[in-house]
């Protein structure tokens, strides 16, 4: 009995002792598993000298730097679904970088009518079917999520957070809400105190050294537009506007949101998520020559884009349709004589379009109604016979409620559609943009966007997504000083097309701004406003000021209306973040340069070199340059022809809030 008693104790320690054992082996494992080290992974741009250190553990964190100078510090990204984190905690399976370098040819080529994209790209699979995909590229990075899984899914968030090693200074534009245009005037915050303020994107980051960082997105569909965020410690935050839900009217011209969804965006589980992209610059220059929406937009949609013609419009809502003078021999208005005179002056000069803005219909709401007093369909007629096209305007919401729409205008010969008043960025009407364009290329037209986001992909996805607004234009009249407008080509044009409508032909130094429509006038100097048509970019440019005008300054009008509004190449000469900006531009055999100046006091000089010129031949180059009274009357201006070659230095000045404008053709 004693023997069979201990013979059982014995069995029992043994198996208590195995338990023990396993307990322990666990515990370790544990232990193990919580206290690994990170993950470290790493991606250096072909030239070596932006590399992105990425650690995954708990949270999935990066720093960037240039070659040694750190530039943020543990950015943390993550997508928050409703049931689950992407990137916190992270568990990677696997992860790959491959050299990648391939051509763009951009239908609507606003810079380079040819871009070599060269990165080098790391892809990161994780436990729970989803990657993450970074780019390392010589002038920034970028990077995005991808899902793969089954059905739908709910995003609650996304983190994009930016923290920076010491303080930034950050250009910005700060809505009240998410309700906007995009239209408000920059400012510049301390990364160090900006508090709960949100501003769009783009976003530009004044590092205090040498380095510049524009932040924005591309390949932005089925989602929400990225704001940005500071939280008063140094850190940028991302926020979204909630997926709305109910609608109710708004007046005739839109629908407010009456209910919001918890989610920012409800879509499919299997798909790529926008890019997160930081263009690098060393020099403000490089800014005004980065391609960095479009070498991370989709493809184009569109097989045979050849319909897709940019140009120039003559416009007439901000002259108020009001040609005057002896040969105007009808009462001037929003009426049939009024648009054929408009038609005639774009046949003179060359220019593809008119815009026939709010008053071409009997109403806002009815788009098939044509006002009797315009005519429509005799102005479409007369356009076709002297090869000037019509674009009509429509308020989104009258778009979307007649969707077969674009099969009409198809059938009436109209060439595009001006859409406005769309002030929203949720993924509904991110979604309504990407309807638009798709229904507007299936008819051949022409799509501009005002009352709009910024840029963001869809235009080389559709490129008959030919411009949008997104931007303090001239229509704000004394409320665009070029103090603002000097952050435009380093900014908002810098990630797109821009429908800024500039050509002001009544020029006023700011202290003396008086006018208004019909004799509206635009802050700079004459100059100033001819070379806006170089420096900004726009598939479809405007001419805003009256055709009289035009006529009258026949000098400015001919050099106006030979700028292109595509390029074969862009080359910055300088630039200033918000005080100057000069670039060549090539179409063919002929440069255009265009160079406009902030409110300095002084009158800026600057020695500008042509080595961008073919060596060998001999140039005539016409400028226009800042008459000697134009820091007071700022119409003064000089018109002059000189002969130049390859190697040549012009010295060239611009007044405050001036300009210079070029042509250089080959004799």
């Amino acid at each position: 009995m004693p023997s069979k008693r201990i013979s059982t104790y014995k069995k029992i320690t043994k198996t208590q002792q195995m338990k023990q054992a396993s307990l322990i082996v666990s515990i370790l494992i544990a232990f193990i598993m919580t206290t690994r080290a990170d993950e470290k992974l790493s991606l250096k741009s072909p030239d070596g000298a932006i590399q992105v250190s990425i650690n995954i553990g708990n949270f999935i964190t990066y720093s960037v730097s240039y070659h040694n100078d750190l530039l943020f510090s543990n950015n943390k990204l993550a997508l928050n679904l409703k049931n689950e984190n992407l990137g916190s905690p992270a568990k990677l399976l696997n992860s790959k970088i491959t050299a990648v370098s391939h051509t763009i040819k951009p239908h609507v080529p606003l810079k380079y009518s040819t871009v070599v994209s060269s990165f080098n790209k790391l892809l990161m699979s994780f436990k729970g079917n989803y990657a993450i995909e970074f780019r390392a590229f010589n002038d920034g990075i970028a990077y995005r999520f991808i899902t793969n899984k089954k059905g739908e899914i709910e995003v609650l968030n996304e983190q994009v957070d930016l923290n920076f090693p010491s303080s930034y200074d950050i250009h910005v534009q700060q809505p009240a809400s998410f309700k906007t245009a995009y239209e408000e005037t920059y400012s510049t915050v301390n990364s160090a105190n900006w508090n709960a303020k949100m501003s769009t994107l783009p976003v530009l980051i004044d590092t205090k050294k040498q380095y510049k960082i524009l932040v924005s997105e591309s390949d932005l569909s089925d989602y929400p537009c990225l704001f940005l965020k500071g939280n008063g410690n140094n850190k940028i935050e991302a926020t979204f506007p909630k997926s709305p839900l109910r609608f109710a009217p708004d007046g005739d011209r839109s629908l407010k949101i009456t209910e919001e969804a918890a989610y920012i965006a409800k879509t499919a589980g299997k798909r790529s998520f926008p890019w997160r992209y930081f263009v690098i610059s060393t020099a403000d220059k490089q800014l005004l020559e980065n391609t960095m929406t479009l070498q991370l937009a989709p493809e184009s949609k569109i097989k045979d884009p050849s319909w897709i013609k940019p140009g120039q419009a003559s416009w007439e809502w901000w002259n108020d349709a009001s040609p005057y003078g002896p040969d105007v021999n009808f009462e001037s208005g929003y009426n049939l004589e009024t648009y054929k005179y408009y038609i005639d002056f774009a046949a003179k000069f060359g220019i593809k379009y008119i815009i026939m803005d709010e008053g071409w219909a009997n109403s806002t709401t009815d788009p098939y109604t044509p006002n009797p007093k315009v005519d429509v369909h005799e102005l479409i007629r007369y356009g076709k016979e002297k090869n000037v096209g019509v674009v009509l305007w429509l308020t989104w919401l009258t778009v979307h409620e007649h969707m077969d729409l674009f099969k009409t205008f198809k059938e009436w010969g109209v060439k595009g559609l001006k859409i406005d008043f769309m002030d929203r960025s949720d993924q509904w009407m991110v979604n309504y943009y990407e309807r638009i364009a798709s229904e507007a290329a299936k008819n051949e037209l022409l799509v501009d966007f005002h009352g709009a986001f910024k840029p963001a992909g869809l235009e080389y996805k559709y490129p008959n997504v030919i411009s949008y607004e997104g931007v303090r234009g001239m229509e704000q009249m004394g409320g665009t000083l070029p103090k603002n407008s000097l952050f435009l080509p380093f900014m908002r044009n810098a990630v797109g097309p821009m429908d800024y409508t500039p050509g002001a032909m009544i020029s006023m130094q700011p202290e003396s701004y008086r006018a208004e429509r019909p004799n509206a006038a635009s802050i700079g100097t004459r100059v100033y406003q001819m070379a806006l048509f170089v420096v900004f970019e726009s598939g479809l440019q405007m001419l805003a000021d009256n055709p009289t005008l035009y006529y009258r300054n026949l000098d400015c009008t001919e050099f106006i209306t030979s700028v292109p509004t595509t390029w074969d190449e862009t080359i910055a000469l300088e630039a200033k973040v918000g005080e100057l900006a000069v670039v060549a531009k090539r179409k063919d055999k002929k440069w255009f340069i265009g160079g406009i100046n902030s409110g300095a006091e002084k009158t800026r000089k600057l020695t500008l070199a042509l080595d961008f010129l073919e060596a060998g031949k001999t140039y005539k180059m016409t400028y226009f340059e800042d008459g000697i009274n134009a820091a007071r009357q700022a119409m003064d201006y000089r018109k002059k022809s000189i002969a130049v070659k390859k190697g040549d230095k012009i010295d060239v000045q611009m007044v405050r809030n001036g300009g210079y404008a070029a042509v250089i053709s080959a004799d």
